[in-house]
C-alpha cells in the first residue's frame, strides 16, 4: 500500500468517528457537549440506569401540557426526541425542578440554554437542561429546588406554539425527565369540593314553645 493511500484511510477513519460522535463532536439537540447519540436511555451496558425522584415542582407552571413526550428511537441513529416539550407562553419563569448547581448558562445554536447538576444524584449526576431560556443565573451558581433559573425565550423553540425543551442526562445518557417527578407532582390536579354521602343525618330537635305546650297539655291531663 502506498504511502498516499495510507495517509488517504487515515484521514477518512478520522473523519468517521468525528461523524459518529467522537470527542470533537458537535453539541446536539441544543444541549451543551456533543454526544454521539448511541445512548439514549440506557448505560454502557445496555440497562436504563435508575433515576430517583427528587423532583419537588415542574419547571413551568404547576401542571403544563405535555406536548410531546421522550421518544428514544428504535436505533442508535434514528429519529427520536430528547426530552418533553411543556406548553409555556414566552416570559414564563423557568425554575430547576430539584436543587443543584448551575453547570451551563449560555446560548447553543442561537438558543438559550439553562443545565443543572442535580445534588445527591450520584456521579456523574443527573443533569437536567431547559431551553430555550433566557439565563437569570451564571455558571456554578446553586440553585434550590424551585428556584427561577431564567424565563422562557420567544423564539428558538422547535413546537409549533410556545414551549419548553425539558432535557435530561446522565453523562451521555439521555433519560425522561418525567422520571424526576414523583407520583404525587404527576397526578396532582386542582382541589375540588365533592358531595358527601351514606353520613347519617343528626335528628332534628323540637322547638322550645312546642316542647312547653306539650308538657301543659301533658299536666292537665294529669290533673283533671
Amino acid at each position: 500500500m502506498s504511502a498516499a493511500l495510507s495517509a488517504l484511510l487515515s484521514a477518512l477513519a478520522v473523519a468517521a468517528a468525528l461523524v459518529l460522535g467522537g470527542p470533537a463532536a458537535t453539541a446536539r439537540g441544543g444541549e451543551p457537549g456533543g454526544d454521539s447519540g448511541s445512548n439514549w436511555g440506557r448505560d454502557s451496558a445496555g440497562v436504563s440506569p435508575p433515576v430517583p425522584a427528587v423532583g419537588r415542582v415542574w419547571p413551568v407552571g404547576s401542571r403544563p401540557s405535555v406536548v410531546r413526550g421522550w421518544e428514544p428511537p428504535a436505533t442508535a441513529y434514528g429519529r427520536g426526541h430528547r426530552g418533553v416539550d411543556l406548553t409555556a407562553a414566552p416570559g414564563t419563569p423557568v425554575r430547576t425542578v430539584a436543587p443543584g448547581r448551575v453547570s451551563f448558562a449560555g446560548r447553543v445554536a442561537g438558543r438559550g440554554v439553562v443545565s443543572v447538576e442535580l445534588t445527591g444524584t450520584g456521579d456523574p449526576p443527573l443533569r437536567t437542561t431547559y431551553e430555550p431560556v433566557r439565563a437569570t443565573v451564571e455558571k456554578g451558581a446553586v440553585v434550590a429546588a424551585g428556584e427561577t433559573v431564567g424565563v422562557l425565550e420567544p423564539v428558538g423553540s422547535h413546537c409549533p406554539a410556545s414551549c419548553l425543551h425539558w432535557g435530561l442526562r446522565r453523562a451521555d445518557t439521555y433519560l425522561d425527565p418525567l422520571s424526576l417527578l414523583p407520583p404525587w407532582l404527576l397526578s396532582r390536579g386542582p382541589s375540588r369540593l365533592l358531595p358527601v354521602t351514606g353520613v347519617p343525618q343528626p335528628k332534628a330537635k323540637p322547638d322550645a314553645a312546642v316542647a312547653v305546650a306539650v308538657a301543659e297539655t301533658l299536666a292537665l291531663s294529669a290533673g283533671g
